[in-house]
């Protein structure tokens, strides 16, 4: 069955940086389009960035010139770089394998002096 197991998360002050990993089992990773989501109290869940098989990316309008999606097929893993992090920032993180439809149990950011 497709696993993801997100880490990387914590409190971190504004202006800081942290680097969320997802491990992925049981689907062809290389062959798999990946997204980190992302969902705070009170509001609807958002994408925040995707990477397709080849390796193009997209990123929310939020993050865009502050976060970096990059995959590592050899290890079945997708990360999500986030730097100049801000208190709006703040939300369970989650990824997503986009073909399986399957997503992590999220990993918990904050943002917070």
């Amino acid at each position: 069955q497709v696993q993801l197991v997100e880490s990387g998360g914590g409190l971190v002050q504004p202006g800081g940086s942290l680097r969320l990993s997802c491990a992925a089992s049981g689907i062809i990773f290389s062959l798999s389009d990946m997204g980190w989501y992302r969902q705070a109290p009170g509001k609807q869940r958002e994408l925040v960035a995707q990477i397709t098989r080849l390796g193009s990316t997209y990123y929310g309008d939020s993050v865009k010139g502050r976060f970096t999606i990059s995959r590592d097929n050899a290890k079945s893993t997708v990360y999500l770089q986030m730097n100049n992090l801000k208190p709006e920032d703040t939300a369970v993180y989650y990824c997503k394998s986009i073909q399986s439809g399957t997503r992590g149990q999220g990993t918990q950011v904050t943002v917070s002096s």
